[in-house]
């Protein structure tokens, strides 16, 4: 299988294609940033093609399959950069009532085997009853509380896992400003907004520094879970009802936190696009791959879309 379609600009490209077909082509060491949620250990099927990591027969199948692309992830990525994963504890079944399984663990012991070192966890808080509508998981019931608690469980939160690849970054990331947008559903405080586009010294930038202590929290319960990019026209009958892309404010602060302007962020589970669309619109340059055809074509529209509001997404950065 080679590239089926692509899309290429002078800021990003996009290949609907296995990534593992495309990624051996990206040069050692040149990658800036990736960000992406790989699929969570089979726990979901996104389609019936045999190259699908959610197809894999058994869980250690998926992470035997899911170490060729890590091990090209370390490859392309530049020594002391990040690599951001997206992931949840998954049951080990699909009653709502078995085992969780410690997915994120899985995910952190194998980047440690491939040159990366784990930095970082944050916890992507979600609504509990929004889930239970989402999933029908008998375990966040409230018949269930009232039949036999010892059965309910959890709302698992979602969780970024940030990875650096061992060796010095030779391009320090900095924001001689502050950080300058929030991306999240907090308001900043009044008293602090005349500290924005704040230039004097950096002790001073109340502003900023407000914006990093949301960020710097293990928890972040101010994302905005329901600031995804469209999705829906992307479903096709293989699809479960799960599919839900990775929200624009985890995207965003990852891009501004690990990259600087006009660098490069890799997403080889690029879905309908988000991660190369935030990319782009945080000023850098993006390369998405994606298997699943429905998946690919909604991502060229959502990239393209980017253009029409390219004047308020620059001064959402600025």
């Amino acid at each position: 299988m080679a590239v089926i379609d692509q899309s290429t600009t002078d800021r990003y490209a996009i290949y609907h294609a296995d990534c593992m077909e495309v990624m051996p082509e990206i040069p050692n060491n040149s990658m800036h940033l990736s960000i992406y949620s790989p699929p969570f250990g089979g726990l979901y099927c996104y389609s019936s093609s045999e190259r699908d990591l959610s197809n894999c027969k058994d869980y250690k199948e998926f992470f035997k399959h899911y170490e060729y692309i890590i091990d090209e992830i370390s490859r392309v990525t530049i020594p002391g950069r990040v690599s951001c994963v997206h992931c949840t504890d998954v049951p080990s079944g699909n009653s709502g009532i078995d085992n969780l399984v410690d997915f994120p663990g899985d995910i952190i012991r194998l980047h440690q085997k491939h040159n990366f070192r784990y930095i970082a966890r944050y916890c992507v808080w979600k609504e509990p009853f929004k889930v239970r509508l989402r999933t029908m998981a008998k375990n966040l019931a409230h018949k269930t509380i009232v039949d036999d608690s010892s059965l309910c469980s959890v709302a698992s939160a979602d969780y970024l896992l940030v990875f650096r690849k061992r060796g010095d970054n030779p391009i320090p990331i900095s924001h001689p400003d502050g950080l300058k947008y929030y991306a999240g559903e907090r308001e900043i405080p009044n008293e602090l907004m005349k500290y924005k586009n704040w230039t004097g010294k950096q002790i001073e930038n109340r502003y900023s520094h407000w914006i990093w202590r949301q960020y710097a929290s293990a928890f972040w319960d101010d994302v905005r879970i329901d600031r995804v990019m469209p999705y829906k026209e992307a479903r096709d009958e293989e699809d479960e009802k799960h599919v839900h892309p990775l929200q624009l404010d985890v995207i965003d602060r990852c891009v501004v936190l690990w990259s600087n302007e006009n660098e490069t962020v890799l997403t080889p589970f690029m879905g309908v696009g988000s991660e190369v669309y935030g990319a782009i619109s945080g000023g850098r340059r993006a390369i998405g791959i994606e298997l699943k055809k429905t998946y690919y074509e909604q991502a060229v529209k959502n990239i393209e879309s980017i253009y029409e509001k390219i004047p308020q997404q620059v001064e959402m950065f600025a």
